[in-house]
């Protein structure tokens, strides 16, 4: 069996941009499909896929999936962007998905098989106020759901538009940001116990030491984990957040090189990986990201929000099922336009994510409804468009 072409779509039902990669191959009706969304980014993306990765792997066997990763990552020579690594993840994916197809199996059985039949799923609650947080969260917890993360007034608390003058943007006051959390999880814990599990995503709008005094803050209402609490390069921060504070830390989303996860994980820095899959490259080195997780204590919390396709959901599924120190898995429920493109996109009921167990990622892409949901328009995004009160720009 060859590759004979490989194929990348853009499709956008829920407004945000997906990139979906196809491997054909020369046998008639088999290929595989792959995640590539680096939804800011996709039209580069989609570019890369095909004017790049398709005339490296037409005529390759599909079935060489380590060799293929190796040889996209290292074929422009400078490696490890994200561009290129959603390019490379697209190919990737779609790989294990035909390896899964071609042996007649889920993906997860080539894996080791499954750990568990489900994977534990948490929802986003936010609101405007702690009881409209709160009233989010019940309504998440009626529908089935064991771990909820809780933001209040989105990224950063009350963020104030403004885009005219000299250095236009998001503003907003850390200060208060970081003094609001600790009061809302209070009210929260004290309105529903300790049964339920509840997150919080910092999303590195904090300086580091303000970043330690809310974990230390956080510890009596025993997060499951608190997210991206300093930015990826404040290594040396992560040595004294761990000294300071007993609160479970997850990090991850912003990486795309190895180098980056690794001491986290063999200095034991963390307690997750918050690994978006697509961004490093794709299941092959989420896979080796896992094993090496394992052997420290760290768990698994994949990335999976609105900017991750179905098929991308399908494989950080096939991912948790197959890993043993799996964590938590964050997820979107899908609109059934999403699900008209996707067909056998996963199952979310009684807080689990279900597979289907059909062979490869059990998912299949529809290219005419695709078509139906254009991505008409790039551009800047606004939120990474982030200011303190003195107009200093700040991360993510």
């Amino acid at each position: 069996m060859k590759i004979t072409r490989v194929r990348a779509f853009l499709t956008a039902p829920e407004g945000i941009g997906l990139v979906i990669v196809r491997v054909e191959t020369d046998v008639p009706g088999l290929y595989g499909l792959g995640c590539a969304t680096f939804t800011w980014r996709c039209t580069l993306v989609a570019q890369a896929v095909e004017e790049y990765l398709d005339p490296l792997l037409r005529g390759r066997d599909p079935s060489h999936i380590e060799d293929l990763w190796q040889l996209m990552t290292v074929n422009s020579y400078w490696r490890n962007g994200p561009t290129l690594n959603n390019a490379i993840s697209g190919v990737d994916i779609a790989l294990w998905d035909l390896a899964g197809k071609t042996a007649g199996k889920p993906v997860y059985d080539l894996w080791g098989g499954k750990n568990r039949p489900a994977a534990m799923f948490y929802r986003h609650a936010d609101g405007r106020d702690p009881q409209e947080v709160l009233d989010n969260v019940l309504r998440y917890q009626s529908e089935g759901a064991l771990v909820v993360r809780c933001q209040q007034s989105g990224y950063g608390g009350q963020v104030q538009p403004k885009w005219d003058g000299d250095f236009p943007g998001l503003y907003y006051d850390p200060d208060r940001y970081a003094r609001s959390i600790p009061k809302l999880f209070d009210y929260i814990r004290s309105q529903i116990g300790f049964d339920l599990h509840l997150l919080h995503d910092v999303h590195e709008r904090l300086a580091p030491i303000d970043a330690m005094r809310l974990a230390k803050e956080l510890e009596p209402y025993r997060l499951f984990f608190l997210e991206d609490p300093l930015a990826p390069e404040q290594v040396e921060w992560f040595r004294r957040l761990r000294q300071a504070s007993a609160t479970p830390i997850a990090m991850g989303e912003q990486h795309i090189n190895p180098v980056e996860w690794r001491p986290l994980i063999v200095e034991q820095l963390i307690d997750f990986v918050r690994a978006h899959i697509t961004s490093i490259g794709g299941a092959t080195p989420a896979r080796k990201m896992a094993l090496l997780a394992e052997n420290y204590g760290v768990r698994t919390a994949f990335q999976g929000p609105g900017d991750v396709s179905p098929v991308g959901h399908a494989a950080n599924l096939h991912l948790d099922l197959s890993v043993h120190n799996y964590g938590v898995q964050e997820v979107v429920v899908w609109s059934e336009q999403a699900r008209a493109i996707f067909p056998g996109t996963p199952e979310l009921r009684d807080g689990h994510v279900w597979p289907n167990g059909q062979p490869g990622f059990g998912i299949d892409f529809v290219e005419a409804e695709a078509a139906k949901y254009p991505v008409t328009s790039v551009k800047p995004i606004e939120w990474t468009q982030t200011r303190w009160p003195d107009g200093t720009i700040w991360t993510p």
